[in-house]
C-alpha cells in the first residue's frame, strides 16, 4: 500500500498559510517570528505569536533545527518549461548539476536535487519554508523575472543561473551572454559570412543577450540584420530541423552561416543540413554556445563560446553562502571566450 499523507504536517501548512494571511506577511517571515528569528521585528513576532495561537498551531521541531543551521542542504532546481522543452538530461544541465555538486562538496554541504514547472517558480520557495533546505540554487530563470523578484522580495536565499535584467531583486551568476553573441558573429563575418541565421528563444534573457551581441557584431561590421533569419527554436530534436527546413523553404537559401543558441541546437541543425544536402561548413558554417564535452566530437567538430561551468558552481554557490549568511549579493558576469573548430572553418585542401 502507498504511504498515507503526513495530514499534521499539512495541517500545519494550512495553519501557517492562515497565520501570514491575517499577519500580511509571507509564509517565511511567519517561519522565522516561529522560531524566534531577530529578522523579524518584535511587533510582528508577538502578533504572529497570537495568531498561532489562537490557531492552535503548533511548531514543527525538525523544522526549527534545520533553522538553527543543524541542516546542511542547499537546494539545486533545475525548473521544466513547457514551451523552450529542455530537459534535465540536457547535457549543459547535467555539466551545471556536476558542478553544483563538486562545489558543495568542497564546502561540506548536502545537494537536494529538485525539479518545479517553470510556470511556478515560487514554488520552490516551500522548500526553504518548510526547512528542507537552507538555501535555493535555481538553474536558469526562464520568462519568469517577476516571480524570482517576488522570491528574493520575501527574503528567500535564492541565487539564480541566468542573464542580468533590469530591476533585478535577485542574484545572478551567469555567462556574459551579450559578449559571446558578439564574438560568435565576428567569428562568422571573419569567415566571410554574411547571411548568418540565428536559432534560439529569444524570449529567455540569456538567449536574448546572445540575439543582440549577435546584432551589435553585425551592425559593428556594416551588415544589415534580417528578421526572416531568426528563428525560434526550443531545446527539443525536431526544432531545429524545422528551423532548417523553413530557411531553405522560404527562399533563405542563401543563409551561409547558422548561430545556434546551444551546442545541442547546433548539433541538430549540422544534421538537418547534411539531409538537406547542404555542406558544413563549405556551404554553410555554424556556431554554437556552452563547449559541452559532446561539440568536440560532433561531425565536423562543432566551434562554440566556452562557458566556465566549472567556475560557475563555485560562483553560484559563494554568492548563496554569503546571502544566507546575510551578506546583499551584485550579479557576477563570468568570462566567456570562442572556441575555433572545424565547423566552420573551411580547411585548405590537402595536398
Amino acid at each position: 500500500m502507498a504511504p498515507k499523507p503526513d495530514s499534521s504536517a499539512e495541517r500545519r501548512r494550512l495553519q501557517m498559510a492562515d497565520i501570514a494571511r491575517l499577519a500580511g506577511v509571507s509564509m517565511s517571515t511567519v517561519s522565522r517570528a516561529l522560531n524566534g528569528s531577530t529578522l523579524v521585528n518584535e511587533g510582528t513576532r508577538r502578533r504572529i505569536g497570537e495568531l498561532a495561537r489562537s490557531l492552535n498551531y503548533t511548531i514543527n521541531e525538525s523544522a526549527k533545527n534545520l533553522r538553527l543551521q543543524r541542516n546542511q542542504t542547499i537546494a539545486v532546481v533545475v525548473p521544466y518549461d513547457a514551451q523552450s522543452r529542455q530537459h534535465i538530461s540536457d547535457p549543459f544541465f547535467l555539466s551545471m548539476v556536476g558542478s553544483l555538486a563538486d562545489a558543495l562538496t568542497d564546502r561540506g554541504y548536502d545537494m537536494l536535487l529538485s525539479r518545479v514547472d517553470a510556470e511556478a517558480l515560487d514554488s520552490v520557495s516551500s522548500l526553504y519554508d518548510v526547512g528542507r533546505a537552507i538555501g535555493i540554487v535555481l538553474i536558469g530563470q526562464w520568462r519568469h523575472h517577476d516571480q524570482l523578484n517576488a522570491l528574493a522580495a520575501r527574503g528567500v536565499p535564492v541565487v539564480v543561473w541566468g542573464g542580468q535584467l533590469p530591476q533585478q531583486l535577485y542574484c545572478t551568476v551567469g555567462g556574459d551572454n551579450l559578449l559571446g553573441g558578439r564574438l560568435a558573429t565576428q567569428h562568422l563575418l571573419a569567415q566571410g559570412r554574411r547571411r548568418i541565421a540565428f536559432l534560439g528563444d529569444a524570449q529567455l534573457p540569456e538567449v536574448a543577450l546572445r540575439l543582440a551581441g549577435h546584432r551589435q557584431a553585425l551592425a559593428d561590421a556594416g551588415v544589415s540584420f534580417d528578421d526572416a533569419l531568426v528563428h525560434k527554436v526550443p531545446f527539443e530534436e525536431q526544432g531545429a530541423e524545422r528551423a532548417i527546413d523553413a530557411l531553405l523553404q522560404a527562399g533563405a537559401a542563401r543563409f551561409d552561416a547558422v548561430f545556434a543558441c546551444s551546442d545541442l541546437i547546433a548539433i541538430l541543425a549540422m544534421r538537418a543540413l547534411r539531409r538537406a544536402g547542404r555542406r558544413v561548413p563549405d556551404d554553410v558554417a555554424v556556431i554554437g554556445y556552452d563547449n559541452i564535452a559532446l561539440a568536440a566530437y560532433a561531425d565536423p567538430p562543432l566551434s562554440t563560446i566556452h562557458q566556465p561551468v566549472s567556475q560557475a558552481g563555485v560562483e553560484l554557490v559563494d554568492a548563496l553562502t554569503r546571502l544566507i549568511g546575510g551578506e546583499a549579493q551584485p550579479p557576477r558576469l563570468l568570462p566567456v571566450e570562442l572556441v575555433v573548430r572545424h565547423s566552420s572553418v573551411v580547411e585548405p585542401p590537402q595536398r
